[in-house]
């Protein structure tokens, strides 16, 4: 019979870490890594797991101390489970029955994951299905700890899940700073320039704008209401945050060239954008009430 190790690394969750443990406790192993708490976690933890392991707590290297709990492991397949997730009833089923089958041609599967953003589920403006790799065979999954926040590197064939993983994300306005302005955007900044970014100037329009764009119309953040407006507003600040600190790490270079008529020639085709994802919209929604009215009128003459 295949055994489950659940895998957490967590760091001052005192808030989150029972629901994430009350989730994970049918597991046939809990392995717990305490990147150095200072309030209830790890106590809480005691509760669930004598498997608690300490690392240093460093943002920046949260994937390897992920591996230190892949490490610790010992059972056939691994799950990784974040502080602030829990794992559904119709996902454990799923999970149980996945492992169970143990189908040798594939090594890892993913599972769709529901955000919690501002205390609200976002189906659209990208957060959702959000597919995480999760579940692995032992030695088969590893992070290559090349940049922060990456996803895990499993070796051979993956498949997906069905049921979801329920991630309680942002709770307030100064986490989503903290995380994405402080901790996200630098790094994003540095694995661009690894990546061969050629810096412009231009881009401080065109990162915002058309993440804007993607998130709000292209990803129908639309959908999920004044969150999905927010959310979406908020997106293009954390991108234009990315711009900025590709800057900085150019040392603040100016350029006199970037003038009024650079800035209008982007703020033009920037509107062009927006016109033509508003307009799109209203065809779509022109199509969906004649869709809905045909239906409508199908219904009756059925009566």
């Amino acid at each position: 019979m295949a055994k489950l190790s659940i895998v957490i690394s967590a760091y001052n969750e005192q808030k989150k870490i029972r629901a994430c443990l009350e989730s994970a406790k049918w597991a046939d192993e809990i392995i717990f890594v305490d990147n150095s708490s200072t309030d209830k976690t790890a106590k809480i933890a005691k509760e669930f797991t004598k498997k608690i392991y300490t690392a240093k707590n460093d943002p920046k290297k949260i994937d390897l101390q992920k591996n230190l709990g892949i490490e610790k492991a010992t059972n056939d397949w691994i799950f990784l489970l974040d502080a602030d997730e829990v794992i559904t009833p119709e996902l454990k089923e799923e999970i149980k029955e996945t492992i169970e089958i143990n189908n040798s041609a594939v090594n890892g599967y993913s599972v769709p994951r529901k955000n919690i953003i501002f205390g609200r589920w976002i189906e659209y403006t990208g957060w959702y299905p959000d597919y995480q790799l999760r579940l692995f065979r032992k030695g088969k999954g590893k992070y290559e700890e090349t940049h922060y926040h990456e996803p895990i590197k499993v070796a051979g064939n993956t498949e997906k899940l069905l049921s979801n993983l329920e991630h309680y994300n942002y709770d307030s306005v100064s986490q989503f700073f903290y995380r994405g302005l402080q901790v996200y955007a630098p790094n994003e900044a540095e694995e661009l320039l690894r990546k061969g970014y050629v810096f412009s100037y231009a881009d401080v329009i065109k990162f915002p704008f058309k993440e804007f764009l993607s998130r709000y119309f292209a990803r129908e953040g639309y959908k999920d209401g004044f969150h999905g407006l927010v959310l979406s507003l908020l997106m293009a600040f954390y991108h234009l945050a990315v711009f900025v600190y590709l800057w900085e790490k150019k040392k603040f270079i100016d350029d006199d060239a970037f003038g009024t008529d650079k800035f209008k020639n982007e703020i033009k085709e920037a509107g062009k954008e927006l016109v033509f994802w508003i307009n799109k919209k209203k065809i779509d929604e022109e199509k969906d009430m004649i869709k809905k009215t045909f239906l409508k009128l199908k219904r009756k003459l059925q009566v």
